[in-house]
Order: structure tokens, then C-alpha cells, then sequence
């Protein structure tokens, strides 16, 4: 063995211990966290490592910046191989992959260095120049860390630059270890070919160890830096539940009964230990606030702040929480962001906590639950957890909410509608139209085929009950055997759920059940997404298992089988911009039911899309209990959404959810503009024989 090999295997074994003493630290910070079994569904978890983790689908969404991370990603995967062989070699020398790989293995080996080495290298300037000369306005923003990205640029770039001339100068003193295959090395070569064998090997020996040591202090460095992700992305995706069809989107479950005085989370310590490795994860490319409908209107509210300041303040509790002494510089991701983030740093970390010292309440209560953060991060955190369990921290523990949610959560205690409506007007919209009601079936010892969940909005608000009724109207039509539960209906408690009021929700909720569990309801169909996703979704959380179909479903099925009597007139062509629902589309995918729906009730009719479509749609601003509270920062929601919707040229507007039509409605006047919003119910409806 010779002295390099000793000084390499000694500056290995100093990188590497550092290393995993960082690792166990970081490790350390997450047990401060609340337990959460996150290994069920092994296989599904390991199919979205592949789709989402190795095959970038998510970071692809973006096309131009998603290629440039994406080379970087495979670039790394690739190169690893190559950083592997330069070790050995640092241990073994004249060591290469060429011994224990098949020839033709090796060449291509061998040429994937070279070139993944330039791709990265191009990959790299790019970014350089996206933050240097375009500043794209995502990775713009108060407190935002810079220096971070620019040291981790450099650091890859001289990995690439080192890797490439350490080659170049070993093809020039052995000829016979760089085959033709490494191109650019025998290209940047040509230059130095006159260099003497002892002045080559000293620069190939400069440039091995440059190469060497910047891996090792890449490492090093990635416990200290948001470039962490590199680590974590791919253990953070193994273990989120975001992507999981029909679990994916449901708020966590809660104990009432548990033996605690604090229900949600004000601090890290009641996060749990996935909602900390989220802050691990996050790499702040601001993809997550830049669909962020409050952010893009002017609101306070920004994702990656939420997951950012998370972590900022994990690292700030974790050393006290855990007695930890390696933080050896202190401010290791520590860095958050937003002025308000560091207004009261002064008090020292022991009279801090998440909430108010890091997050504020202006910020939780701006968010519409609408998904876009969730849908759009390419390592899957989960923003909206963060605030749904700090909303719950506030209503429950503190009792602390804007003060014109309280009439809602009044009204659904008494009134069992989040409006101070009579209950006993809930089932007037049907008065003459012949529907019966559960308890009608149930004395004459029928069943009907489904239940018709009409919903608070489909049954008190004047513009939704006409959908109420045109959806009935189409049931009617295809003699489906259908009944409503008329006064024994309430609200099952979403709204209170999504405003934190956790008491509120499952006492509505549990007896929602009672009653459907009473008639042996086994089929519902409803046209409000809220409705849909409530009783399909999260009731099994406390015991209910129906089938639900929304009614763009249901109607879609019913127009497929031909059941739907249509007239036979083609009529005016139209031109239809529809709108997606959030708790339809990013929350349970349904997309096409409502487009095929409105393209089989009108065959002259023409769909256009607004630039932000489907899962990429933008929230109507109502959901997460904004209907209750006004907008008084910024820009409206509706009307960012409207405005979109009206550019479009479409004569008429569709929509899926009461919710959305109050909010276009109101936009549509609002802009001053004659253009209809109609549900697709009243669409088909309106086309019946």
C-alpha cells in the first residue's frame, strides 16, 4: 500500500465519519417528532420511488427547468458508478471497472461518462443562468437563500470539470487505460500532449484529488445545506402517502379521546416525523407557491415558506429538544423565510414555537385546501397537512379564528347547515316533483337504487338548488329509483373539518353515518365534490363505507348506456370553457367525466381550455372554509379564476360543484360580463326530450 493510499483512506474515513455523525443527528431531530407508520403498501411505495423519484415525472411537469434538474439527477446517477471506480482506486491502484466488466459493457460504461459529465455541465450553466439572468419569480422572495444554490452549482460543476481533465491527463501518461470511448477527455487532451510524462502524471494527480476531495466535501456540506434533498428526496417519496388514489387527499385522522390538554400542532414536536423529514426534503424551488392560488392573488400564504420555517424551526428545537452538541456550525438549515419569520428571533428559541414565531395565523387561514402545493411538489411533501394540523391547533387548543367563522360553526351546531337556515326548509326544493324520501321507501319496504345526497348548497342556496333540481330531473328521466333523506339530512361536517373545528365535524359526521347506516345506504350520488369526497373519502375514517359517484360520473354512465332521453336537435354551437373543481380533480382525479359528459349532451359543442386546467386548474378560492371568510389582502380568487375562464372566448362557463358557481357567479358579475355559468347537470338537463 502505498503513502497516497494510506493519506486517501484516512481523509475517507474522517469524511465519512463526519458524515454519519451529521446523519444521526438529522436523525435524531426527526424522533423529537410524533410516531406515523408510513409502511403499508410497500409495492405502490416502491412504483413511486421509480415514477416520481427516478424518472422525474413530477420535476418534468416543468418542461425547460424539469430537463435541466432532471440531467443533473440522471447525470449524478450515472457519474456514481464513475465516483465508485475513482475510490476503489484511491485504495486499489490501477483499479478500473474494465477488469470485472464484460468488454462492450464497458465501453458503454465508459462513453456514459463522458457524456453525462457534459450534460451536467450543460445542465449546470443553465441554472447558473436562470438565477443569475432571468430570476424566475418562483425562486424570487423575502429572505430567500441564494448563496446556498450558487455553492452547490460550483461544487457539481467541479466535479464534472475535475472528473473530465483527471482522464485527460491519464490518457496522455497510460494511453491504454482511456479508451476512445471517453471522447472529451481525449479532446481536452490534444492540448497537452506535449506536456513531459512526470508534469502529465503531477496534473492527473491534481486533478484526482480536486475530484475526490469535492465529493467529500460535497457530502459534508449537503447536512449544512437545503441541497439535502439529494439524500432525502428519494426516502421522502418512499414514504409519502400524497400519490395514494383515494387515501392520498384525506386529513389526517384525530383522537378526540386521547389523554392530551394539546389537539393539533403548535410546535414541531407535534408534527410528525414525516412532516419534519418534508423540511429535509424541500429544496425550495417554489413550485408549490407559485400555483398557490392565495400566493399568486397577493396573500400572505406561501407553501414552501410553511415547509421551509418547519424546518428552520426543527433546527432550532431539535439541538435543545434532543441535548444534541453537533451542530458544529450552528445555522445548518437553519435559514427560513419571510420577514415575519425572524420578527421575534430575539426572545431566544425557548420562548419560540412554530406557531406565531415562524408561521402566522393570517398565513394558515389564507389557504383554500385547494392541493396545488401537494400536486405540484416533485419530492412529495405534503404542505397541506402542516396546515391543516396548525388550523386544528388554533380552533381547538386556542381557540383562535377569525371571527366570521363563528356564526358557521354556530349554524352547524344548531342548524346542522353552516348557515342559520330553518333545517326544516332543506327538503322544500323538492315540493311537487314527486321525490321520495328515505323514510317514505323505507314505510312501504323499498329500496331505492341510490341515495341522493343533495348537500347544504344544494339545498338552501337559491342558484344550487336549480342544479338540485336539474340533476333530479335527470334521474327522473332514466328511471333511476332514487330517494333524498329530505329533513333527516344535515351537514356530514367537512366545512368545520377543513376550518379546524375536529369536535364540530365528527359529531356531525358520526351521526351522518347513524342515519345512513339506519337505512342501509349503500350507493349515494351527489353533485357537490365537498359532499363526494366527505362521505367517500373520510368517513371510513370513523366507520362509514358507501359507494359514492358524483353526479359527472353518474350522468356520464347514464349518457354512455344511452339511458339519458336527449333531444334529437343539434341546436346552437356553443363554445364551453369548463372549470375543475379541486376536491374533484386534485383530490380524487376525476377530470374527464365532466368534459365527456358535456361533449355527449352537446354534440355541437366546443371545449376550450384555460392555461391552467385540470390538475393544473386553478382553486375557485372557496374551499378550506374560505366560503365564510372574506378576502381582504389581495387580489379575489374568483376573479383571477374568472378572468381566466372569460379569455378564453367560451359563450358559456361549466362548472361540477356549488361551491364553483357561487364563486364564478359572483366573478362573472363581478367582470361585468354576460357570459352564463352553468353545471353540467343543467347543461344536460337542459338538453332532455
Amino acid at each position: 500500500m502505498s503513502a497516497q493510499n494510506v493519506v486517501f483512506l484516512f481523509v475517507l474515513t474522517l469524511a465519512a465519519g463526519i458524515f454519519s455523525l451529521n446523519v444521526q443527528r438529522l436523525v435524531s431531530y426527526l424522533r423529537i417528532g410524533l410516531p406515523e407508520n408510513r409502511t403499508d403498501n410497500p409495492g405502490w411505495r416502491f412504483l413511486n420511488v421509480l415514477r416520481i423519484g427516478i424518472a422525474q415525472t413530477k420535476i418534468l411537469r416543468e418542461p425547460v427547468a424539469g430537463l435541466m434538474h432532471a440531467t443533473i439527477f440522471w447525470g449524478f446517477i450515472v457519474l456514481t458508478a464513475g465516483t465508485v471506480e475513482i475510490f476503489v482506486q484511491g485504495a486499489w491502484n490501477g483499479f478500473s471497472y474494465e477488469r470485472v466488466l464484460w468488454h462492450p459493457f464497458y465501453v458503454v460504461y465508459a462513453a456514459s461518462q463522458d457524456t453525462f459529465a457534459i450534460f451536467v455541465l450543460a445542465a449546470v450553466a443553465f441554472a447558473f443562468y436562470r438565477r443569475l439572468v432571468v430570476h424566475p419569480k418562483r425562486l424570487e422572495g423575502d429572505d430567500i437563500e441564494h448563496l446556498d444554490a450558487y455553492i452547490i452549482l460550483g461544487l457539481i460543476a467541479g466535479l464534472m470539470v475535475t472528473l473530465l481533465f483527471a482522464n485527460a491527463f491519464l490518457s496522455i501518461i497510460q494511453p491504454d487505460a482511456v479508451g476512445p470511448e471517453k471522447f472529451i477527455a481525449h479532446a481536452l487532451a490534444a492540448p497537452f500532449q506535449g506536456l513531459s510524462p512526470h508534469a502529465a502524471r503531477g496534473a492527473q494527480l491534481v486533478f484526482w484529488w480536486a475530484h475526490v476531495l469535492l465529493v467529500l466535501i460535497f457530502l459534508n456540506y449537503l447536512p449544512y445545506s437545503k441541497h439535502l434533498h439529494v439524500v432525502t428526496s428519494l426516502i421522502n417519496v418512499y414514504f409519502s402517502n400524497t400519490s395514494w388514489r383515494g387515501e392520498r387527499a384525506v386529513m389526517r385522522p384525530m383522537d378526540l379521546e386521547a389523554d392530551t390538554e394539546t389537539f393539533g400542532a403548535s410546535d414541531v414536536e407535534q408534527l410528525t416525523w414525516k412532516n419534519l423529514l418534508d423540511g429535509y426534503s424541500c429544496t425550495e424551488c417554489g413550485r408549490c407557491t407559485a400555483a398557490c392560488p392565495a400566493n399568486i392573488t397577493g396573500k400572505v400564504l406561501s407553501p414552501r415558506k410553511i415547509v421551509v420555517n418547519t424546518r428552520q424551526r426543527l433546527m432550532e428545537r431539535g439541538p435543545i429538544a434532543t441535548g444534541d452538541t453537533m451542530a458544529f456550525f450552528g445555522l445548518d438549515l437553519a435559514h427560513g423565510e419571510g420577514k415575519d419569520a425572524t420578527a421575534s428571533l430575539g426572545d431566544g428559541p425557548a420562548a419560540h414555537r412554530l406557531l406565531d414565531t415562524y408561521i402566522t395565523e393570517e398565513e394558515l387561514w389564507a389557504c383554500t385546501s385547494c392541493r396545488a402545493c401537494v400536486q405540484e411538489c416533485p419530492v412529495s411533501i405534503d404542505q397541506l397537512d402542516i396546515i391543516n394540523q396548525m388550523r386544528r391547533n388554533l380552533v381547538l387548543t386556542e381557540s383562535r379564528f377569525p371571527a366570521e367563522i363563528q356564526p358557521a360553526f354556530e349554524a352547524l351546531e344548531r342548524n346542522g347547515a353552516p348557515w342559520a337556515f330553518d333545517a326544516a326548509d332543506r327538503g322544500r326544493w323538492a315540493d311537487g316533483l314527486g321525490i321520495s324520501t328515505m323514510a317514505d321507501l323505507a314505510a312501504r319496504g323499498e329500496r331505492p337504487d341510490a341515495l341522493f345526497w343533495v348537500g347544504c348548497m344544494g339545498s338552501f342556496d337559491d342558484r344550487a338548488k336549480k342544479i338540485t333540481v336539474a340533476f333530479a330531473r335527470i334521474l327522473q328521466a332514466c328511471g333511476i329509483r332514487f330517494a333524498i333523506l329530505g329533513q333527516e339530512e344535515h351537514c356530514h361536517g367537512d366545512p368545520a373539518r377543513r376550518m379546524g373545528n375536529e369536535y364540530l365535524y365528527q359529531m356531525l359526521a358520526r351521526d351522518t353515518i347513524e342515519t345512513l347506516n339506519r337505512y342501509s345506504v349503500t350507493t349515494v350520488v351527489t353533485a357537490c365534490p365537498h359532499c363526494f369526497h366527505q362521505i367517500g373519502n373520510e368517513f371510513p375514517q370513523l366507520g362509514g363505507q358507501y359507494e359514492v359517484i358524483h353526479h359527472s360520473t353518474y350522468i356520464e354512465r347514464l349518457l354512455q348506456q344511452e339511458l339519458v332521453p336527449l333531444r334529437t336537435d343539434e341546436g346552437r354551437r356553443l363554445t364551453v370553457a369548463y372549470h375543475d373543481s379541486c376536491y374533484l380533480g386534485r383530490y380524487n382525479d376525476i377530470y374527464d367525466a365532466p368534459r365527456e359528459t358535456l361533449r355527449r349532451a352537446l354534440p355541437v359543442v366546443t371545449l376550450v381550455e384555460p392555461p391552467r386546467s385540470r390538475d393544473r386548474g386553478l382553486c375557485c378560492g372557496a374551499g378550506g372554509g374560505r366560503m365564510w371568510m372574506e378576502e381582504r389582502q389581495g387580489k379575489r380568487i374568483n376573479i383571477e379564476r374568472t378572468e381566466e375562464l372569460l379569455a378564453t372566448g367560451a359563450d358559456t362557463i361549466a362548472v361540477a360543484c356549488p361551491f364553483c358557481m357561487t364563486m364564478m357567479s359572483d366573478g362573472v358579475k363581478a367582470k361585468e360580463s354576460s357570459v352564463p355559468v352553468l353545471d353540467i347537470a343543467e347543461v344536460v338537463a337542459g338538453q332532455l326530450s
